[in-house]
């Protein structure tokens, strides 16, 4: 003999009857507690932006003024050019990084941890100040200029931003190459091809998968990261609203049109990644692809 829950007894095998049994759904206080304090918090914050000292006809204004969109062409044009000059880089010493060459390799792990080791900001007024080491360059006697009529603002913030994101960059790619099975680099080469060809052909299309995801999260930080180079008088977007506000005195106003702007290419540049990503992705399977 059995005892049921309800204080019945029943014969051994015989099913209990649950008819009379309500489903009670689970109770999810933590979340609901969470849910409340983090609706508050948002609340207190956008009434804290709401009631503040801002005018915010100054930031309609302003969001679409010539100097704010003369920054922002800046920024996107420094960004693009300066995360295809680290690509560059970093795959080059990704490619020096795995190879059998001591000096080579050696001269690839120098460079990542120099650049790695040291801030953006650092290394921008470096390269702004470049004169002060280099008076000149080019060949003595030949071609020569003077460093400081050639270390130009933009120039100094592409090298910086660019040779620094290579570091980083090297990284992934090497990251990538190390995920593509061993199996892939000697099939390669039983059938006769060259290392670099294989690279080119075999290897890094099937380490693009790997890749891509980060190299996107890359440049959405090398957005940001322009922001930086308005220490040395690059004129990004940032810059020419410190140059604005600095005059009107309107600082909060200002600093809010230039993060909305930072939103939208961000938010743009997300849309466009979530494509190329899905590109990429196509031999791994749809679910992988819609990821």
């Amino acid at each position: 003999m059995l005892a049921a829950g309800s204080g019945r007894t029943v014969e051994a095998g015989t099913p209990t009857d649950i008819s009379h049994l309500q489903h009670v759904p689970r109770r999810y206080w933590g979340r609901y507690v969470a849910s409340a304090l983090i609706l508050a918090v948002l609340l207190l914050v956008v009434n804290a932006f709401a009631r503040g000292q801002i005018e915010w006809q100054y930031v309609g204004r302003f969001l679409t003024a010539k100097a704010i969109l003369v920054g922002l062409r800046n920024t996107v044009v420094m960004s693009v050019l300066a995360m295809a000059l680290g690509v560059v880089l970093g795959v080059v010493t990704a490619v020096m990084r795995v190879s059998s060459n001591p000096v080579l390799s050696t001269v690839a792990r120098a460079y990542v941890w120099l650049f790695r080791g040291t801030p953006v900001i650092l290394q921008l007024l470096l390269w702004f100040n470049l004169a002060l080491v280099f008076p000149s360059i080019g060949i003595p006697g030949v071609w020569e200029l003077r460093t400081v009529d050639v270390m130009s603002p933009f120039l100094a913030a592409l090298l910086g931003l660019g040779i620094n994101q290579g570091a980083y960059t090297s990284e992934v790619v090497r990251a990538g190459l190390l995920s593509v099975d061993v199996g892939q680099y000697e099939a390669a080469k039983s059938i006769g091809m060259p290392r670099m060809l294989a690279l080119r052909r075999v290897i890094l299309p099937q380490a693009m998968r790997v890749i891509v995801p980060p190299i996107g999260n890359e440049f959405v930080g090398m957005i940001k990261l322009t922001s930086l180079a308005s220490v040395i008088q690059y004129a990004e977007i940032l810059h020419n609203a410190q140059n604005i506000y600095y005059a009107n005195a309107r600082v909060i106003e200002l600093l809010i049109v230039a993060g909305i702007w930072y939103i939208v290419v961000v938010t743009v540049f997300a849309l466009l990644q979530s494509r190329v990503e899905s590109h990429f992705a196509r031999g791994a399977g749809r679910r992988a692809a819609r990821q």
